[in-house]
């Protein structure tokens, strides 16, 4: 119960930390987008790559883009249920609930769509912070 409704208290706080209105919205830059380059080869390809590990998701979940301390790599994860990220060794830099109540209203069950939009409001400077935070 712990693991499970506490998780949900972290996931959601990230998740709603990561999201901005589409107004100001600004895409990646600096040593976020350099970190992203050099692990994906481009923006385009790491949004590819997440949602399709996102979208692999059964049943309930988030996807998740986490900093690897050890390795001091990003990395592309997921987590069932409200398992929270840092069960996967990875510092959360950037989570995505794909739980069916996340995307519901207007996506219906075509997660993928939901994951195409989502690009749209993602907040890139609260990544960053959380990636300086991380390697700090």
């Amino acid at each position: 119960a712990v693991k499970f409704n506490g998780g949900g208290h972290v996931n959601h706080s990230i998740f709603w930390q990561n999201l901005c209105p589409v107004k100001d919205f600004t895409p990646p830059e600096g040593a976020l987008l350099s970190a992203i380059n050099d692990e994906f080869g481009s923006l385009d390809a790491f949004q590819t790559k997440f949602a399709a590990t996102a979208a692999g998701v059964q049943g309930s979940g988030w996807g998740w883009l986490g900093y690897d301390k050890a390795t001091g790599r990003l990395a592309i994860t997921t987590t069932a249920n409200q398992d929270p990220c840092v069960t996967t060794g990875l510092v959360p830099l950037l989570g995505v609930d794909v739980w069916e109540h996340a995307y519901y209203l207007q996506y219906k069950n075509v997660r993928p769509d939901y994951l195409k939009a989502v690009w749209d409001v993602v907040n890139w400077k609260d990544v960053a912070t959380k990636l300086e935070h991380a390697k700090a």
